[in-house]
């Protein structure tokens, strides 16, 4: 369930990396992303420490040259399944930086951002997979611009900039899971 634009299954961590979105602004696209802190670690805690700028740039040479950053995501599905969400739905998170889709820039404006914990080389999870699912339909509930055709990865809209969510992010697995809902909705084959 949705509610005031939070996602009542998620643990709620206010994020302070985020913006208005412009007005009368649908949302009609999400971008999935990957993320590990430190690179290919997981359950570490240091994404939500990243996205709340409170990352201790001395724990890792890695995070001295991320630190200074100022980055979120609407939400966050760790390995286990479990949900983060950082920004409200209604809120603009800065997860996609300089990006293009359809013609469309500022993709922040306009986009829900999911980062799924992970990396380029390495297959996410089940329970991933099914929070994800479970998660898209609640958030196309709410959202009925969001069409599962305007559902992309990072690398789609910033091209040789972004590589994630990867090649190991299993599309077809992802587009299977809403045959059965959404039959009449054609999403772009990407095998």
């Amino acid at each position: 369930m949705i509610i005031d634009h939070r996602l009542i299954a998620a643990r709620q961590v206010e994020s302070p990396n985020f913006g208005e979105r412009p007005p009368q602004t649908a949302i009609d696209l999400l971008v999935l992303h990957n993320i590990s802190l430190p690179p290919g670690q997981y359950g570490t805690g240091c994404v939500e420490a990243f996205f709340c700028n409170d990352l201790d740039s001395d724990a890792h040479e890695y995070f001295a040259t991320i630190a200074h950053l100022q980055v979120s995501a609407h939400l966050l599905i760790e390995r286990t399944g479990d949900i983060i969400q950082f920004v409200p739905f209604d809120k603009k998170a800065w997860h996609a930086g300089k990006s293009e889709y359809r013609g469309r820039e500022s993709c922040n404006d306009f986009s829900i951002g999911i980062e799924l914990e992970g990396c380029d080389d390495e297959p996410f999870t089940d329970a991933q997979y099914l929070a994800l699912e479970q998660t898209v339909v609640l958030i196309r509930s709410q959202y009925p611009a969001l069409t599962l055709d305007r559902i992309v990865g990072h690398s789609d809209i910033a091209p040789g900039r972004k590589t994630d969510p990867g090649p190991c992010f299993d599309w077809k697995r992802f587009r299977s899971m809403f045959r059965e809902i959404d039959p009449v909705t054609v999403i772009e084959d990407r095998s």
